[in-house]
């Protein structure tokens, strides 16, 4: 059989090189002129915490991107993070691209893959096929977590989908002192530690800007798509010292003065409608003056906190916008700002020093925290603010992140781009009404880029969000998006420009509520923008017209079925061809990756038994299992040749050491810890097959922690005192398997609804 050349192959191949002719396929190139292409992302940010945005927070290097290029003031996305992301980067909406929820789970059908389907390409593959440099850098998410271990598969991670270079974390959180990294496809260790003055947000620009020196080094003709999700400011809030210094004192006056303050400088800046009024204080949200001192002081701490921490980010997104400008490349950049969804409820009424606590149900009142409030923000924190502090970041609007009322998706969003925004408009607003889904389709008509019908085999779902390049140098142009719906968890909403008004349709869903039920509401927001004036028993007609359309819309985009699960999915992982078999048991041999938590054995809340053969000489010692942190986790460790547990409730350590030394040479350790209450356990250890200590549990967590697990050593801060980390192991481990017992309904959905809230 003759060889024939690949059907690529356009030239001639003869006998000899005289009477051949050669091929070399022109590779694509976007051209010489083409602009870079910039996207900021931060997490759980209302529409007011910018400086620029009406907020007393420093953020002058956002304020001054905003000053220079266009600030819109009607930019909505969904009330949660995956989605928006998913709607960010495809163009399209998040059910249709199966990203109805965060991507920890699937159910089953189109609309919740836990992964973008492959039938809606990311701008990242798009333009990566033009000729671009893809960059991310952050907080990914986008992944099913079943496969965010080193074991993969990896077709969903950043490289994955369209991304020639990676740096960041996989999940929904991470501690900003000691993150979770990975690079690319494969999981490291963070370069420093919070005693160097580490911190992720500076990692990440660090990074991003090495990737982008890298590439315009080489190949200064290729532009460049970089795209930048920091995890801040979502939960934990954490930043360096200096900026939680500069911030104290500044929030005494409360919530309800500060949102106050808050609304009239957006009225002052021409942020909001004149008639727009300030939204009266959610359910659940206290009136300032009545609350105790301690409980006043704990929620100015949290506050300033997590001002702290976007003071921070936006230090970094300026140390982000010099380097471009160093390298001569910021005025052809398109630079995009925005949030992901609004300001996050899941600190509760009261804040929370340490979430894993909160999600334990182990609701410490702020008299009993005041103690420890100088760790707020800090490396020894996992901190989030009030409600009462998250509606003031939402001004003017009701609700919050994971609700389809204005506080959980009308959120900010700044475009600087000096070679296309005629200088004649830079530093002005624009009102029209812009969805996440529209931003690609709008970089692809300022690009000249065709969206393709299919990709890698793939035939490709329509774009279906709506360019707004035609309101970028006019700014009464008219809004390009007429018709938006939104759904979470079996919230809805619908918005409908009709003959210049505005209107929305809306109903806050309540879990277990038939969906017949719901109450849906009526707003005018040409005038009522905050929502305050429900107009559905004076206009019936119209709320009936909207919700119609809300269903048609719905059936459009692949919103049915309507499902309002949440922490149920969490227990649908179980399956042999998984990281989570149903027998339940799991076995490692080190060297190797961490892995994460919701990859790792989680043995809160149940009984377990690990075991693990050992070859030890005289003088061994370090961690041989290790989960969590030092605010709360589990280790197993081998010191002064005694096997040794610490089970850390939250800095309450309850220590098991063996009563006789591990021998020279081979031997089985054995750790069980039994539930013997709904929340006391007890600890026995076992050297050898003899039993040799065992101690009584106080208090069992059904959830760790959302750190992961270690075998051979601790990562990141150490979960005991007694050592610190990482302490490898310095014998061998030839073995480690851990087994887990069954949990009761009721302790599987308190884990799964920690895991649930915690994203």
């Amino acid at each position: 059989m003759t060889s024939q050349p690949p059907p690529s192959f356009e030239g001639k191949i003869g006998k000899t090189l005289e009477d051949s002719v050669p091929h070399y396929p022109v590779k694509p190139h976007p051209g010489s002129d083409a602009p870079n292409v910039v996207i900021v992302l931060i997490d759980d940010t209302g529409f007011a915490q910018l400086g620029c945005y009406g907020s007393d927070i420093e953020t002058p290097n956002l304020d001054a991107l905003a000053a220079a290029g266009l600030q819109f003031t009607n930019f909505h996305v969904t009330p949660l993070c995956s989605p928006t992301r998913a709607a960010l980067l495809t163009g399209r909406s998040q059910h249709s691209v199966g990203m109805r929820s965060v991507s920890n789970h699937q159910t089953g059908f189109p609309h919740q893959l836990g992964h973008i389907s492959n039938n809606a390409a990311t701008i990242a593959e798009v333009l990566q096929s033009e000729g671009y440099a893809t960059f991310c850098s952050g907080k990914w998410h986008l992944a099913p977590t079943n496969d965010i271990s080193a074991a993969g598969p990896f077709d969903q991670w950043p490289l994955g989908r369209g991304f020639q270079r990676f740096y960041g974390f996989l999940e929904g959180e991470t501690d900003q002192f000691h993150p979770e990294l990975v690079v690319d496809n494969h999981h490291i260790d963070p370069p420093g530690r919070p005693e160097d003055g580490y911190h992720l947000s500076e990692d990440l620009v660090d990074q991003l800007l090495r990737m982008i020196n890298d590439s315009k080094g080489v190949r200064p003709d290729r532009p460049f798509f970089a795209y930048l999700p920091f995890g801040a400011t979502h939960a934990p809030h954490q930043a360096p010292d200096a900026y939680l210094q500069k911030y104290r004192g500044r929030y005494d006056e409360g919530w309800d003065a500060v949102r106050e303050r808050w609304y009239a400088k957006q009225l002052e800046l021409g942020l909001i409608p004149e008639s727009t009024e300030l939204a009266p204080r959610n359910d659940g949200v206290e009136v300032w003056d009545d609350l105790p001192d301690n409980h006043k002081r704990f929620a100015c701490r949290l506050q300033e906190a997590f001002a702290a921490f976007l003071d921070h980010t936006d230090t970094q997104i300026g140390r982000l916008v010099d380097g471009l400008r160093s390298m001569g490349e910021l005025d052809n950049t398109i630079l995009l700002f925005m949030a992901d969804n609004g300001a996050s409820q899941e600190g509760g009424p009261y804040g929370v020093m340490h979430e894993m606590k909160f999600f334990n149900g182990v609701f410490d009142s702020p008299d009993d925290l005041i103690t420890q409030i100088e760790d707020v923000g800090g490396p020894h924190s996992h901190s989030n603010y009030p409600w009462g502090w998250a509606q003031c970041g939402n001004t003017p609007f009701k609700w919050y992140k994971q609700n389809t009322h204005e506080g959980g998706v009308h959120v900010p969003m700044i475009m600087h781009w000096p070679a296309g925004i005629d200088p004649v408009q830079a530093g002005s607003l624009r009102h029209q009404f812009v969805n996440v889904s529209d931003i690609v389709p709008t970089l692809y008509e300022l690009l000249a880029v065709t969206a393709p019908e299919t990709h890698k085999g793939y035939q490709q779902i329509p774009i279906t969000g709506s360019s707004f390049a035609s309101v970028l140098n006019v700014a009464d142009a008219p809004p390009t998006n007429q018709l938006q719906y939104f759904e979470q968890f079996g919230s809805r909403a619908l918005v409908a420009q009709q003959e210049g008004i505005t209107w929305k349709a809306v109903t806050r869903h309540l879990k277990g509520v038939p969906f017949e039920d719901d109450q849906w509401e009526l707003y005018n927001l040409s005038l009522d923008q905050s929502e305050c004036h429900d107009l559905a028993d004076a206009r019936p007609e119209k709320l009936e017209e909207l919700i119609d359309l809300w269903w048609e819309q719905a059936e459009l985009h692949g919103v049915l079925p309507l499902d309002d699960r949440t922490i149920e999915l969490f227990r649908s992982r179980l399956d042999d061809h998984s990281p989570h078999p149903t027998h339940r048991k799991y076995r490692y041999r080190p060297p190797m990756s961490p892995i994460p938590a919701q990859v790792a054995p989680s043995p809160a809340g149940r009984s377990w038994e690990m075991k693990t053969q050992v070859t030890c000489e005289s003088g061994d010692e370090g961690v041989l299992y290790a989960m969590g942190n030092e605010n709360s986790g589990l280790t197993v460790f081998v010191q002064n040749q005694r096997l040794i547990v610490d089970y850390n409730a939250f800095n309450d350590h309850s220590i098991l050491e063996s009563d006789h030394s591990i021998v020279e040479g081979d031997n089985e350790l054995s750790v069980l810890i039994s539930r013997t209450g709904r929340r006391s356990g007890n600890i026995e250890i076992s050297v050898n097959g003899e039993v040799c200590g065992s101690i009584e549990l106080p208090f069992m967590m059904r959830m760790i922690s959302s750190i992961g697990a270690s075998v051979g050593l601790d990562r990141g801060s150490a979960v005991s005192e007694r050592y610190e980390s990482p302490y490898p192991f310095t014998g061998e481990i030839k073995d480690l398997t851990i087994q887990l017992g069954t949990r009761t309904a009721g302790e599987d959905e308190a884990s799964a609804a920690a895991e649930m809230s915690r994203q």
